[in-house]
């Protein structure tokens, strides 16, 4: 099975939309309209003219061949430019509005870091003997449909393709995945205690009143906050989430520990 590893922190669909990004489907006359508006309202603005930065380039320039080898599994730097790039776009966007400059090679260390991650796990899932399903395949590639706004796996299959990637490849990466999930779905995560509950509420309500008030909203209502028994489940679940992925970062730590990683960048 190939290595290939295409993914971003542990999520898959993410990266793999962004793929689809520039073949996702058009704006609908309400999105139109809405830009239509926002465009009227920015020439409004003593702003409106003002001359936008120019949108910075990733520096791939540097990346070698083999950027690591985790237990003798190699990395490929044409695998880590694919991600890099589309994080740098990101966040080359994010740019736009901050007016700050991407740190690039902070960027590429944490790319770097994903990757090899990535490959830990799988290499876990592949010791444990986990198997992905054909159904768990393309669940993964459903998912990653979905987020772009297409209605199918063959649309979103179709765009990758025409973005010159392999359909093949798209599934290899996609069942990775699905290892991947599976290692992090069976760790263990205790229940959220009611004081970590209160402490989440706590923080939210304590938020909310931290937070200005929209402009020209003078006199409005504001939004009630949901009582804590009310918000119960909400709290719950975010608390399972960040628990969760505090137990995959200390998994992945304790699989480094124990592997023989070298990097090149």
């Amino acid at each position: 099975m190939s290595k290939k590893m295409m993914t971003t922190g542990f999520a898959l669909a993410g990266v793999l939309a962004l793929a689809a990004c520039s073949d996702a489907p058009a704006a609908d006359d309400g999105d139109a309209n809405a830009q239509e508006q926002s465009a009227e309202a920015g020439a409004e603005s003593p702003e409106a003219g003002a001359e936008q930065p120019e949108m910075p380039e990733a520096d791939t320039s540097d990346i070698p061949e083999v950027v690591a080898e985790v237990n003798g599994e190699e990395l490929s730097g044409e695998d880590f430019t694919v991600l890099y790039e589309s994080q740098f776009q990101q966040m080359a966007m994010q740019s736009q509005i901050s007016g700050e400059e991407p740190d690039q090679d902070q960027l590429k260390e944490q790319t770097l870091e994903s990757m090899i991650g990535n490959e830990l796990l799988l290499q876990d899932a592949e010791d444990e003997g986990y198997e992905a399903s054909s159904e768990e395949i393309e669940a993964i590639i459903s998912d990653a449909a979905e987020n772009v706004g297409m209605e199918s796996s063959e649309e979103f299959i179709e765009a990758y393709e025409d973005q010159g990637m392999d359909e093949e490849q798209l599934r290899q990466d996609a069942e990775s995945q699905v290892l991947i999930n599976q290692v992090l779905d069976d760790l263990e995560v205790p229940e959220p205690s009611e004081d970590e509950l209160r402490e989440l509420y706590d923080e939210a309500v304590a938020a909310q009143e931290d937070a200005p008030s929209p402009e020209g909203a003078e006199g409005a209502e504001e939004a009630e906050m949901p009582s804590f028994e009310e918000a119960r489940d909400d709290l719950e679940t975010q608390a399972t989430d960040e628990a969760r992925n505090e137990a995959a970062v200390a998994h992945v730590d304790d699989l480094r520990s124990d592997a023989e990683v070298t990097t090149n960048l």
